[in-house]
């Protein structure tokens, strides 16, 4: 079993690469991670999301970051370990490499559990996620499920983990594995600590040459916190808040950990968090970023979360919901707002003639 890398191991390798720049990635016509993997209409989806990703490198974007699907793995197998490849493939093309996220949190209590049909995925207009009822704010209280908890599926799910992870750990077009997105996140805190140590386990065993990570979010225990920070190899956390709590939060955890951080989560208009202030801050610290969402479409993350309108509800005035939450680009492929796409390229630009100079420095 691999150990785990140093801080000098993980610096070596983050300082050859170019600032990581992104977003979390779904074609505008996917409902939702069924849509993003399955058979049915993968041809069409991935023509789309091959289009959107030539924008996503126009405007100088080089990294996504994509949740598989555990229930199209399980369902549809071989055409899904195929549909990974062509995912990989048709970014690279584009100058794009890939985090892949394996475990994830952000789930509904057992008694909404449904299991997932393949074929045309049905979505509710006008919410976030596609659903009126998620996990971002709809139930508070209640302990999200996974199939990690169900004794029957978790030997599988870890089977998943183990088939992909070995496939691809000398892959170069998968730039870091993302073990666990949001552990403790729907009240799991209690639950996800074993579930974390199996996954960095497993992981080390195989041995890939892409740094593990797991997600800060903010909402996990001081335990969970804890772990996360023992068990990964460079450090990434999740904000959607104003940008002097971003700065504070982004340098406590440079000072702390003495690794190479991103934020594999950002953008959130509604509570102050945006490009023209987050996006600089991110390069200036040397911070690889990953925006949520991309073009609008029909997962319409640009919706804000069933919390924040619960806020609004109760009176608070302080929560923009006036602006979208997520996403750049609208179904045209326009942008939202011109002026943000024109500070991505500007800092994309100035990041890559950093990177350039200091090769040059170094021979």
């Amino acid at each position: 079993m691999k150990d785990r890398w140093t801080p000098e191991k993980a610096w070596e390798w983050y300082n050859a690469r170019p600032w990581f720049r992104g977003c979390n990635f779904m074609s505008s016509d996917c409902a939702n991670r069924i849509d993003q993997w399955q058979e049915y209409g993968f041809g069409e989806r991935l023509k789309t999301a091959d289009e959107e990703l030539a924008m996503a490198a126009e405007i100088g974007f080089n990294t996504i970051r994509v949740i598989g699907s555990f229930p199209v793995w399980q369902k549809e197998h071989d055409s899904y370990m195929e549909h990974i490849e062509r995912y990989l493939e048709t970014a690279s093309r584009h100058g794009i490499s890939t985090m892949f996220v394996i475990g994830n949190d952000c789930s509904l209590p057992r008694r909404l559990y449904r299991e997932p049909e393949m074929g045309e995925q049905k979505y509710d207009v006008g919410y976030h996620g596609g659903r009126k009822v998620s996990q971002h704010g709809s139930l508070p209280g209640e302990v999200g499920w996974t199939v990690l908890d169900d004794p029957e599926l978790h030997g599988v799910f870890m089977e998943m983990a183990r088939e992909i992870i070995t496939a691809h750990r000398d892959d170069g077009r998968i730039c870091i594995w993302d073990l666990y997105n949001e552990a403790g996140n729907n009240n799991r805190s209690g639950i996800c600590g074993p579930y974390l140590r199996e996954l960095f386990s497993l992981a080390r065993e195989i041995g890939p040459i892409q740094p593990l990570t797991a997600d800060i979010w903010g909402g996990e225990s001081e335990e969970v916190r804890k772990l996360i920070l023992s068990l990964i190899d460079i450090v990434d956390f999740h904000y959607y808040g104003p940008y002097p709590d971003t700065v504070e939060r982004a340098e406590r955890l440079i000072r702390k950990s003495g690794r190479p951080v991103i934020c594999t989560e950002w953008l959130n208009r509604c509570l102050h968090n945006d490009v023209a202030e987050i996006f600089p801050l991110f390069y200036a610290l040397n911070i690889g970023c990953w925006c949520w969402g991309f073009v609008a479409g029909k997962y319409q993350t640009y919706e804000p979360w069933e919390a924040l309108w619960k806020q609004v509800d109760a009176g608070n005035r302080d929560i923009d919901v006036s602006k979208w939450q997520h996403d750049l680009l609208r179904i045209s492929g326009r942008p939202y707002d011109p002026r943000e796409i024109d500070i991505i390229k500007r800092f994309s630009a100035l990041a890559d003639a950093r990177f350039e100079e200091e090769r040059k420095r170094e021979r």
